[in-house]
């Protein structure tokens, strides 16, 4: 069982074959955006939580914190290249189990940021992220052109991020930033026109559920990462 994930399917004159009046297509989409907003739902009430307990502290001054910020991204590998292997259950249970885990690791924004300043980013980031992905699931312009540009420019975020862990420069941070909004931004109408792609009216019940929880993933990525890009730029830190 394979997934398609080809977004390049248009038509002769450049535009997209599947139509966004389709009733099937709007059915998947909305699949795909309840898991979305569920996953980011849990994330919220557990990272709130572990800060508000004391639990975040307490494991930030312990090895074990390393499991925390890990394990997602374990996770997500785990989704990504043996989902075709997974049944549906198991499917949904890493992904709530990774949005679960991604609530501890960012328990810390509530102990680096005051709380309206992230309620905020937080409404400004949801503004941004659904504007977007409404422009790539009703656009007509095949977006798949700029996909390769937008994947280097976050394999060069995440090299840059990597080596700003020993630098500590605040003018490279402040740079990551900036051009992180940018990326995410194109990425969540590229992601979400790539989704529209993926759908397939072929498709049986559990192709359709694990490409509804891949999407889901996607787009919370998308959105988690805008989220915490637009935070480091406009939130307010506690003094």
């Amino acid at each position: 069982m394979a997934f398609d994930l080809n977004p390049n399917r248009v038509g002769p004159d450049g535009t997209t074959t599947l139509g966004a009046s389709d009733a099937g297509l709007r059915s998947y989409m909305h699949g795909v955006y309840n898991y979305m907003g569920g996953g980011l739902a849990l994330t919220g009430v557990i990272a709130y939580y572990a800060a508000t307990s004391g639990f975040y502290a307490r494991i930030a001054a312990t090895p074990l914190i390393w499991v925390v910020m890990l394990a997602p991204l374990a996770l997500v590998f785990l989704l990504g290249f043996r989902i075709q292997r997974l049944s549906v259950p198991a499917a949904q249970a890493t992904y709530w189990s990774y949005a679960a885990l991604m609530g501890l690791s960012l328990g810390g924004i509530f102990l680096l940021y005051t709380g309206q300043s992230i309620s905020r980013v937080f409404f400004i980031t949801a503004g941004t992220f659904g504007a977007m992905s409404f422009y790539g699931y009703t656009t007509r312009t095949d977006l798949s052109r700029f996909g390769s540009f937008l994947m280097m420019g976050l394999i060069g975020i995440i090299i840059a991020g990597l080596v700003n862990l020993f630098m500590h420069s605040s003018a490279l941070q402040f740079a990551l930033s900036v051009i992180g909004v940018f990326v995410f931004v194109g990425l969540t109408a590229y992601d979400t026109q790539k989704l529209v792609a993926m759908y397939s009216t072929a498709d049986g019940h559990e192709v359709a559920q694990k490409k509804t929880i891949m999407g889901a993933l996607m787009l919370y990525l998308d959105f988690v990462n805008l989220f915490l890009m637009l935070l480091r730029l406009f939130g307010d830190r506690r003094n």
